[in-house]
């Protein structure tokens, strides 16, 4: 820690604290800090994501660590003087997990929610000052370009990629060594390095978090793979709906080239390498490698076939390598710590860790890293803190609209590419959506599917008119309008998109139906055969009922009414009036003594 002073608070001036009031909180922190005359013993320092999102505003005081969670502006004044001033501990504001029963305080890292975590791609987001790159020097960073400038081959930097086992943690899993390696023995004057930052499932935000906790690990390691392949410029593919990323990469980059890390000459090894940022106006499809870099071409954003790949004829019909946010942020580590000791983690065809994004049903919504090989199980009881209410789990979503659900029965399966593949799910980019008894799987199915229909590219006819034709016979069954037929329908309509789709977003569109007809055919059958939601959620196929056992006559419900149709005296046993009833659900969620009920 700085001599200079006596604190160090570091506060999260991510997406999701900034939503809630991060940068109220670091604003009166410095108002509080002159008006006691401390400012020059307390350094407040604005980081990137601690990962436990649900709690936020977070903030951390070194040297005790003392662990903030949902701070208001209101409380400052008082941990202000009580603890910075004075030297005590406001624990009433402390992260109620780090305060132990004898009233002592732990470490946030000996909590549920982070022991069970090994942050690699993550280990500077909450840690160091995003916008000041002496931070990103100190923790070590620039040190494994200047490694390899000084002391390897491009060849012997891709051996490493190899050696490590690291796979794109964009989705596909595919090795970043032997992609490298492609492109390297590719012969052509001009190549190109793309990073995707694009993403875009539902429920996604892995790589927002490292671009704005950590933007400088990602200009290192594409000067890396630039090196590697022998390409001397890169692009940064970004989410237009990512400012705060764009801002620090923008300032990432400039403070890059001012200290000669970036451009001509890079640290007097006559290698050069430069980075620009293109923005994305949000489509899906963009995602996928070959329509990204169609999009940066300055075209509408649509997948192109393939062979040939992008390694041979990639960004403007030159040799490109595109891998994604995360996949960059571990290769610095493994440049500095060795193949060996990344591939130590994980399984055997999966090495190292992956980030999640955590959400849905569950406790602790956040950002979580774990080690390839933790089970579901690991992940959704002790990391995220179970599920909120005493409900009980019923099925995760991994992979987003190309993923799959994993049902309660493969909880203790071992996270990895090829394990959730066998199940029927995937990896994807890293979303992790928890649903619980609540949820309607065929809702949710439906739900995925209008978003693909929604993001179709409609280059190909697979995509374009069979996604819609499946979303049709979805909108039926939830409807009551089903037959047994429509079942077998979607199976061969999700088998034949899989087929012909021309991309592997269009290819991997029909999963969310799959997995959830393979788990959940009996709530399929349900919605069809019963005219019945098991879960009651689908409106159409949901009568709201009045208890006479329990309706006290409060007429609460009747005045809640939107449409008037709960008739019925005062201390008197209500009704429904199904014909007018629009199934709301607004007499449900104000009857305290649960008289109202969904059959």
């Amino acid at each position: 820690m700085d001599k200079k002073y006596r604190l160090h608070v570091l506060v999260c001036a991510g997406t999701g604290c900034t939503s809630s009031g991060s940068l109220k909180i670091i604003d009166k922190l410095n108002e509080e800090l002159k008006a006691n005359n401390i400012e020059n013993e307390v350094k407040v320092v604005k980081t990137g994501c601690h990962g436990l999102c649900a709690l936020g505003p977070l903030m951390i005081v070194y040297p005790e660590g003392a662990f903030y969670s949902r701070l208001e502006i209101e409380h400052i004044p008082e941990i202000v003087k009580k603890h910075f001033v004075e030297g005590n501990v406001c624990k009433e504001y402390l992260y109620k997990e780090t305060v132990l029963e004898d009233g002592s305080v732990q470490p946030m890292n000996n909590t549920d929610f982070y022991r069970s975590q090994k942050r690699v791609a993550l280990r500077n987001c909450g840690v160091i000052n995003p916008e000041d790159i002496n931070e990103y020097i100190g923790t070590g960073g620039y040190q494994a370009i200047a490694k390899v400038l000084q002391t390897m081959k491009p060849e012997d930097v891709i051996q490493v990629m190899l050696d490590s086992g690291l796979r794109g943690r964009g989705g596909a899993g595919f090795p970043t060594g032997l992609k490298w390696k492609f492109a390297a023995a590719s012969v052509n004057e001009q190549k190109y390095v793309c990073c995707n930052a694009d993403e875009g499932d539902p429920g996604a935000f892995m790589d927002r978090s490292v671009l704005e906790g950590d933007p400088h690990v990602v200009l290192e390691a594409m000067s890396i793979a630039g090196y590697a392949i022998g390409a001397n410029q890169g692009y940064i593919y970004v989410r237009a709906e990512y400012p705060i990323a764009v801002e620090r990469l923008n300032i990432a980059i400039k403070q890059a080239r001012d200290a000669g890390l970036l451009g001509k000459d890079i640290l007097g090894t006559g290698f050069d390498f430069d980075i620009d940022l293109r923005l994305g106006a949000g489509a899906f499809v963009c995602g996928e490698e070959t329509a990204l870099m169609t999009s940066i071409e300055g075209n509408r954003g649509e997948p192109r076939p393939r062979p040939p790949f992008p390694a041979v004829k990639g960004l403007f019909a030159k040799p490109t390598i595109l891998n994604n946010v995360e996949t960059y942020a571990n290769i610095p580590k493994i440049i500095m710590q060795g193949a060996q000791w990344f591939a130590s983690m994980g399984t055997e065809k999966s090495k190292g860790t992956k980030v999640f994004a955590l959400g849905g049903k569950i406790n602790n919504t956040g950002l979580v890293e774990i080690p390839m090989g933790t089970t579901l199980r690991t992940v959704i009881e002790e990391i995220g803190g179970g599920i909120p209410n005493g409900k009980k789990f019923k099925a995760a979503q991994t992979g987003g609209p190309s993923g799959g659900c994993i049902p309660v029965e493969n909880m203790d399966v071992e996270i990895d590419y090829d394990n959730l593949i066998a199940i029927g799910s995937m990896m994807g980019s890293g979303g992790l959506i928890v649903m619980d008894e609540d949820n309607c799987m065929v809702d949710i199915a439906k739900f995925f599917l209008e978003f693909t229909v929604d993001e179709s590219c409609g280059k190909c006819t697979p995509c374009r008119e069979g996604t819609k034709r499946m979303l049709e016979i979805l909108d039926r069954i939830t409807e009551g309008k089903g037959k047994m037929e429509d079942i077998d329908e979607l199976q061969e309509l999700a088998a034949f998109i899989k087929s012909n789709a021309l991309c592997g977003l269009g290819q991997t569109a029909p999963n969310p139906v799959l997995s959830t007809l393979r788990y959940f055919k009996d709530e399929y059958i349900a919605h069809v055969k019963d005219k019945k939601c098991p879960a009651g959620v689908c409106k159409n196929l949901l009568t709201f009922k009045i208890d006479p056992e329990k309706c006290i006559g409060c007429t609460k419900c009747a005045k809640n009414c939107p449409v008037d149709a709960i008739i019925g005296e005062k201390k008197k046993v209500h009704e429904i009036d199904t014909s007018k009833c629009i199934k709301c659900g607004t007499c449900l969620d104000g009857c305290k003594k649960d008289a109202i009920y969904k059959e």
